[in-house]
């Protein structure tokens, strides 16, 4: 697929899904904006894009937010696609355990409130050049959590995935898609970031197809998405996780 041209910004960049979709991205042609909070990250995943623009932000500071938008339009001048990928979890509290505000406070900043912000931004910038928006979510959005710890994790991408519809609802009359992808485990740094005590190896057993997904399957789901196959598709939220949903639904 094309994207000669295209900008793209891309949030959490600095690995996982998001080093492996700007990445993709740049070999098909865009300007890509790897944005993340890891300086040192994003620019070993920089040197692996043609001419990224690599912006250190954190996107739960509503100025880190604006200015994400900002410098994308000050050195390209338009916004194609915009990828919420930015995502985290933490062990912090549940609801007799911890501290579940603490817990839930964090993650909602960037899990939801940071997608919805970005959103309101990019919008506008958007509709003139009539591009799309991809949220990425998690299966955990449809599902109770594997542990109490998860909660407010759970809860956030289930959120997520509504707002996805909403707002495909309100942009679709101005041209502008806006899908999710809900992946299930993929190998990345995630648990390690969050602190869980388990492993991806663990989560085989709980899907049907006993496997654990790797960053360039999701990756290529982002770039079919916001690519021109996809133009008929908006208010959807692909599930990409070797039958994890429906095995434990």
């Amino acid at each position: 697929m094309n994207f000669t041209d295209k900008v793209v910004i891309i949030t959490g960049a600095s690995s996982g899904i998001g080093a492996e979709s700007a990445i993709a991205f740049s070999r098909a042609g865009a300007h890509v904006v790897v944005v993340g909070r890891n300086e040192s990250k994003l620019k070993e995943v920089a040197t692996k894009c043609t001419n990224p623009l690599v912006i250190r932000a954190d996107v739960s500071i509503d100025d880190d937010a604006k200015r994400i938008v900002d410098e994308t339009l000050k050195t390209f001048g338009q916004l194609d696609v915009l990828v919420n990928n930015a995502g985290l979890s933490n062990t912090m509290g549940t609801i007799l355990q911890g501290d579940i505000m603490k817990s839930f406070d964090s993650i909602m900043s960037v899990n939801l409130r940071a997608v919805v912000h970005l959103t309101k931004l990019a919008a506008p910038h958007l509709i003139k050049s009539k591009g799309n928006i991809i949220n990425i979510s998690s299966v955990a959005g449809f599902l109770t959590p594997f542990s109490p710890q998860a909660i407010s994790y759970c809860v956030s991408k289930s959120a997520v995935n509504h707002f996805t519809v909403c707002a495909a609802v309100e942009l679709g009359a101005h041209g502008v898609r806006v899908n999710g992808i809900c992946p299930g485990p993929v190998r990345t740094d995630f648990l390690a970031n969050a602190k869980y005590q388990t492993t991806w190896d663990a989560y085989k057993k709980h899907n049907i197809l006993g496997r654990v997904s790797e960053t360039d399957e999701v990756a290529d789901l982002i770039i079919y998405l916001a690519s021109d196959k996809a133009k008929g598709i908006t208010g959807s939220n692909y599930v990409i996780d070797n039958g994890t949903m429906i095995k434990l639904k």
